[in-house]
């Protein structure tokens, strides 16, 4: 298991009500998972719609599960933004 940082942006800081938390996980799939069991409700409708950076590479259409993280690596959920 890999201890990372989940940073959250935009809709996803406010439906986490934090900036960040650290997490225990091996996968991408397996991190969100513990995100979506900490704050049940919002987050887990505006995670549907986010997409994901670890370790600033962009994840795209790889299935979560295939996405393994690395110790002290980080996680970014980035909800749609508007405007460009």
């Amino acid at each position: 298991m890999a201890k990372v940082t989940v940073r959250y942006w935009a809709a996803a800081k406010a439906a986490a009500g934090v900036a960040e938390e650290p997490h225990d996980a091996a996968t991408l799939a397996g991190a969100l998972e513990a995100a979506r069991a900490r704050h049940p409700g919002e987050l887990a409708r505006v995670l549907q719609r986010c997409s994901f950076l670890v370790d600033g590479d962009p994840v795209g259409t790889r299935a979560h599960e295939t996405v393994r993280l690395a110790d002290g690596g980080t996680v970014e959920v980035l909800p749609p933004f508007a405007g460009g």
